[in-house]
Formats: structure tokens, sequence, C-alpha cells
């Protein structure tokens, strides 16, 4: 069942608050798909972000124009874990004479929560293609992953604003995506789709550097979370997006060097990918051939929501779930019992109850 948010136009990012009990949801306006290709909407409404509250029945609280965009991995949003503030990107935008009319985007939005009613306070400029947001444990450093630009924007952070404080670079065609910091804040990864690898990071103030030993991972790796202990990430491999089953690899952080100690088939495109509060579960939405055209053999009118159970250092199918097409961002409640689906093409957020062993889809 479908939980259909008024007003929601296009669900692309989506992350909970570490504390609070809300998530948050970057709405991309200006994409729409035709027939398996992604083309710029005429006219393009503005992009948005919605504010939702998880206590109870999900509901929209409130809503604020920000750019945001579906292209890059569903972390596009960081939620402060006091909920007062956000930070969220835009990698794309509606672009004239572009190829579907769509071109790349580095801004970056600062929305204050604790306003009344929500609004954004800053835009900065990262670089082409900002995507994944994140900021260290210690509040003092965000850092934006520019995929089309093959660079990492530094800022630092006071007072609930950001500062720009430099680029790291590295390989023009390494597509920077999805990224995480470690709980000690001094480390980071970050996958990199374009040359199929994830890096180690390591922070020291503003000054970053790249390990020289790359984490191999799957094929085109791309969305990535860490367990709230910083004990283990995961990674969703894309893959060449043709119709084969992709796989998604989880790490083991608990020892260095960091190393892949699982890759497993979790069908196909798995872009959505998030862990519950707890560690004991990981939650992966895979798209299953919806981006593709209805004429190709590999076309599915549902994408599937798949829930993997962690026992040691492995992880195993426990529950299953149809989804919409080409399925977004995840979210879980504070609690774990509740989680948010976003679906891109139905323009929808799907709500579920999950008790450790099924999931239930919640009425509308």
């Amino acid at each position: 069942m479908k939980h259909w948010i008024a007003g929601l136009l296009a669900a692309t990012a989506l992350a909970g608050a570490a504390r609070a009990d809300i998530a948050v949801s970057s709405n991309d306006a200006h994409t729409v798909m035709d027939d398996g290709a992604q083309m710029a909407a005429k006219p393009a409404p503005a992009d948005s972000v919605s504010i939702i509250d998880l206590k109870g029945k999900p509901k929209i609280v409130a809503t604020v124009q920000a750019p945001g965009s579906v292209v890059g991995p569903p972390m596009a949003v960081w939620v402060a874990p006091d909920e007062s503030w956000v930070i969220v990107t835009g990698a794309t935008k509606a672009t004239e004479g572009a190829p579907g009319g769509i071109g790349p985007d580095d801004r970056v939005s600062v929305i204050d929560l604790a306003a009344s009613p929500p609004k954004v306070v800053q835009t900065l400029a990262a670089g082409a293609g900002a995507t994944t947001v994140r900021v260290s444990p210690d509040g003092t450093l965000a850092l934006v992953a520019n995929r089309a630009e093959g660079t990492i924007s530094i800022f630092t952070v006071k007072d609930k604003r950001l500062t720009s404080a430099g680029k790291l670079s590295m390989d023009p065609k390494s597509m920077p995506g999805g990224m995480a910091f470690l709980p000690d804040g001094k480390t980071a990864l970050v996958s990199r789709y374009g040359d199929n690898q994830v890096s180690v990071l390591r922070i020291d103030g503003t000054k970053i550097t790249i390990d020289k030993r790359p984490i191999s991972a799957g094929l085109s790796p791309y969305t990535l979370d860490i367990t709230a202990n910083g004990k283990l990430a995961a990674v969703g491999n894309m893959g060449r997006g043709d119709g084969d089953v992709d796989t998604v690899s989880l790490i083991d952080l608990s020892a260095e060097p960091f190393r892949t100690v699982q890759t497993l088939t979790v069908g196909r495109s798995p872009e959505g990918l998030k862990w519950s509060p707890d560690g004991k579960f990981l939650a992966i939405g895979a798209q299953n051939g919806t981006t593709k055209p209805p004429s190709s053999p590999f076309y599915q009118k549902q994408g599937r929501l798949i829930l993997l159970a962690l026992e040691g250092r492995a992880l195993h199918q426990v529950a299953e779930a149809p989804i919409g097409q080409w399925s977004q961002g995840i979210a879980f409640s504070r609690d774990g019992k509740t989680l948010l689906v976003q679906n891109m093409v139905e323009r929808s957020i799907m709500v579920f109850g999950w008790n450790g062993k099924a999931l239930k889809p919640q009425g509308a």
C-alpha cells in the first residue's frame, strides 16, 4: 500500500535523524522518467524538501523549496541529531540544451528547522554533481561528494552554518557517491562508482588524504552506510544496470586494514540502503528493472524492499515486500519499527511496519 504525500512531487533523498523521530525527504520535481530515460519536466516545478514526523502515523509537517536531485546515492540529506537543522544537496537541475534537458548542479542548502516555518538560511556551491552530504560526529566538518566532478567539497561547520575549506581531488573518473564518517571522526569511507572501489579517507582538521589501499566491493559501488557502532559498513553495488542481478558488500571496520567480508546477491539495482538504528538489520531498495522501458525484457512493474539480518559478520535475507518504481531513499523510525521508502515514478512514500520478522504495509 502507498502512503501518498500531498504535494510531494518526486522523492529522492531520505535521511532519518539520529535522535529525533523525523525523516527529511528531498523532492526532485525537475526530473521525470520517459520510456526508461531521465528527462526534464516541462515546465519544471520547484524542487522541495519535506519534513516528516514519524511519531504515530507518518505525516508531513513542513515543506520548504530547495534544490534536490534524483541523481546520485539517496543520501543527499543530513539531519542534525537535535533535529534543529538540515543540509540538502542538489546534483542536477533543469538545463536548456543539456542531454534530456538536465545538467549538473552544485548547490548546497542549509535549512533551519527551528524557524517557524522552516526556511533556507544558507545556499553554497560545492562541486558539479553535489550528492551525498555527511557531517562529522563532533559537528565541525561537512563533506559533500561531487559525483560529476570527481571531488569532495570540504566545509567547516559553526553555529549551524557552513564555510568552504577547499576540495579533495580524486580521479576525474571516480564518480564519488556514497560516504560516511566512522565514530572517531578521523576516518570516513567514500564509494567510487566510476572505478569500482571504496576509498578510506583520513581526516586531520580540514586536511584529508586517501589511503593507498582501496577496499574492493562489487561492480559500481554506490550507496554506503555504516552501523551506529562503527563496526560494519554496507555498500550497494549497482552493476551495469543491464538486467543482471546485483550485490551488496559488507565491510568489516573493526580492525585495520578494513576489508570486505561478504558480498551477496540482492536483486537488481540496490540503490536504497540503510542500517536499522540498532545495526541488526539492513534494508535494501532494489529497483528491479522498474527504470527500464516497458518494451525491455528486463522491465518490471514493481521494485523490491529486502530486509537482511546480521549474524556475526554475515547478512542473510529475512523478509521482502513489493515497492514502487525507481525506488530511492529508505529511513527507519528511531525505534526501528517503521520504514519509509521513496518511489520516484509514483511520486510517493510507502510506509511499512517492521517487527524484526515481517514487513507490514501501512494504510495511507
